[in-house]
């Protein structure tokens, strides 16, 4: 079982590439991202591991959102797909970054029984999340901005220099499009909804007795984003490690670090 397909959740094509073999590890990128940030992490990982990478609704391949994200939706997004390409039946490891780490830890909290490792790669972060008003209406304001970004040409003439990588054709075509953007925007504009839901979960759901990882990236290997992500990893009861230098793009500029921290966990049946 290898490479892309697309499976319908909702209604909705989901983008999802399976690659390699062995113990099933499902790697999910931050806001706005799409399956190919983890490209240079997935060589070092498919020789020992199943790697499944999907894109979110509205981003990369995937099609259009018809409803906004919400912390519980997108842990239960990565549960649906594994069942969808067959792997629904194996403890997975589950890798977030940045935002997604939010959606990595939910899952490990909401599926226990299926999470072999949980591994947060410069994941968010907030230590105070509170409720925010006016969701709905916020939503609807990103919708409208991004139709008006899209019908000004701004995601197809700034989308991939904004993203950091010049103008290569797959950066153009995912990064440059307008329906990238209304959900990279929604996700934004919800991410303080998220943050709460997960602050809420933690009060009712433990996470289970499995291996857990935090890896901070850091230019200098200190400062105050390292602090944060290392009382992280002391609520989480992780394995922390700095990964210097790097930025936040971290699993492109250290793959190898990213990759051994993924194959670190042992799959075996967790402990509930």
């Amino acid at each position: 079982m290898s490479g892309p397909r697309f499976v319908r959740l909702d209604g909705v094509p989901h983008h999802v590439e399976v690659t390699g073999d062995g113990p099933v590890c499902v790697l999910s990128a931050g806001l706005g991202l799409a399956w190919f940030e983890w490209d240079p992490v997935v060589p070092h990982l498919a020789r020992h591991r199943t790697v499944v990478r999907f894109d979110r609704p509205g981003l990369g391949l995937s099609g259009p959102a018809r409803v906004p994200p919400t912390l519980f939706g997108e842990a239960d997004r990565i549960a649906r797909l594994l069942d969808a390409v067959g792997l629904g039946g194996r403890p997975v490891t589950v890798v977030g970054h940045s935002l997604a780490g939010f959606h990595a830890e939910a899952f490990a909290r909401l599926h226990p029984g299926r999470t072999a490792g949980l591994v947060l790669v410069d994941s968010s972060v907030e230590e105070r999340p509170r409720a925010l008003p006016g969701r709905a209406a916020r939503v609807r304001c990103a919708g409208a901005a991004a139709a008006l970004l899209g019908a000004a040409g701004v995601p197809r003439a700034l989308g991939p220099l904004l993203r950091g990588g010049g103008v290569p054709r797959r950066l153009r075509r995912v990064y440059g499009s307008s329906r990238v953007w209304r959900a990279a925007l929604a996700e934004y504009v919800t991410y303080g909804d998220a943050a709460r839901e997960l602050a809420l979960l933690r009060e009712r759901a433990p996470l289970p007795a499995v291996p857990v990882t935090v890896l901070a990236a850091s230019r200098t290997g200190a400062g105050r984003w390292v602090g944060r992500q290392r009382a992280l990893a002391g609520a989480l009861g992780a394995d922390f490690r700095v990964l210097a230098p790097a930025g936040h793009l971290v699993m492109a500029e250290r793959p190898r670090e990213v990759a051994e921290a993924v194959r670190a966990v042992r799959c075996q049946t967790p402990v509930l």
